[in-house]
């Protein structure tokens, strides 16, 4: 019949019993596995994410342009700038599951206070002057320090002086948007706390070497400690140091100093979908090439150095952000005392049990 049809209308053309097929399973919806394997399931990962580097000395002047020109309030909520990886067309995510971006905020400016599903964390990499307030907890922001807001904690921002301030900030918003599980709610337009304490109360509970208060002994999902003060992180990277210089354990590698921040409930990572560590090497050190599942952002914290990135070299320097895409080779050499601040979204991979490695 099919034939006939097609000789009486010359425009119809006769399907084979395949075509036929392969034209049902469109018409339903329908896409079969055998011909799409190779892409479903490569022999390794192949990121559409691409390694970049964003420099800081471009990235602060252009944040200082949009503090002349478009204000904090509500609608906006923050005056933040995302890192769009160039291979994820035009999304503002650094890598399928982290956001990164440089927030700016003015002179005596309040950014409202509002709460998302969304894990989020401040690093400030120079200034002074900025409280952020995490449930109404006022904490201190200066160079060096570490900041988290996990989760669903309500979270504001209010800078006390005459000058402004820029930091970055992470959060796992891509992972969150892509897996349909995002909530958002306003705050307060005033944060609930403007007091400006030297030590955040979290602090002044949680943040004592090895010690916990028998008054809050179950594990949180995420860390309570809302900030993770430079001058610790600092000491700890010296010290390992000084171990190597003493013939004793201590760095990761010759010359490597590391640490990871972590949550004192657990002693796992301080979110459940973000890892943090610091990193220090010495003038001329360089870490071994590597390669893993998962992505991660870097950001010069001080000194200068280089970073190769699937074969390619870039010159970095204080505040340049790095991303490197699952499965990227990378290894970092310093040309000076080279400090990095790294995150990562190995938690997720490590849960699902498709975490790897690969030494080069």
């Amino acid at each position: 019949m099919l034939v006939q049809y097609a000789e009486s209308r010359p425009n119809v053309v006769a399907m084979t019993p395949e075509e036929r097929l392969y034209a049902d399973f469109t018409a339903e919806h329908l896409i079969p596995l055998w011909t799409q394997v190779g892409d479903l399931m490569p022999a390794h990962p192949k990121p559409k994410a691409r390694p970049h580097v964003w420099a800081w000395k471009t990235l602060h002047p252009l944040a200082e342009r949009a503090g002349d020109l478009v204000p904090v309030g509500r609608g906006g909520e923050r005056r933040a700038i995302a890192l769009a990886n160039p291979g994820l067309n035009g999304l503002p995510y650094a890598t399928p599951t982290l956001w990164a971006a440089i927030q700016y905020l003015g002179p005596r400016e309040i950014a409202p206070e509002h709460r998302h599903t969304q894990n989020a964390f401040r690093f400030v990499v120079e200034g002074e002057g900025v409280w952020t307030v995490v449930n109404g907890d006022p904490v201190a922001m200066r160079r060096g320090d570490f900041l988290l807001t996990p989760g669903w904690h309500f979270h504001g921002h209010h800078n006390t002086t005459d000058a402004p301030m820029a930091w970055i900030d992470g959060l796992d918003i891509p992972f969150v948007h892509h897996t349909d599980t995002s909530f958002f709610e306003f705050g307060p337009d005033q944060v609930t706390d403007t007091t400006t304490p030297h030590v955040s109360r979290s602090e002044r509970l949680w943040a004592h070497p090895g010690l916990r208060p028998l008054s809050a002994l179950g594990a949180t999902p995420s860390s309570p400690i809302a900030a993770y003060r430079w001058e610790h992180t600092d000491r700890a990277l010296d010290e390992q140091l000084a171990l190597e210089d003493e013939g004793h354990p201590g760095p990761v590698e010759p010359g490597h100093a590391a640490v990871r921040y972590t949550n004192p409930t657990t002693g796992g990572d301080v979110m459940p979908t973000i890892r943090a560590e610091f990193h220090r090497l010495r003038p001329g050190a360089v870490t071994a090439p590597r390669r893993e599942v998962g992505s991660s952002v870097y950001q010069v914290f001080d000194g200068e150095g280089t970073v190769t990135l699937d074969g390619v070299e870039r010159t970095l320097t204080r505040g340049d952000l790095v991303v490197v895409p699952s499965w990227c080779a990378w290894s970092f050499r310093a040309g000076s005392r080279f400090d990095l601040f790294r995150f990562a979204d190995t938690p997720v991979f490590e849960g699902l049990h498709q975490y790897r490695e690969e030494l080069l």
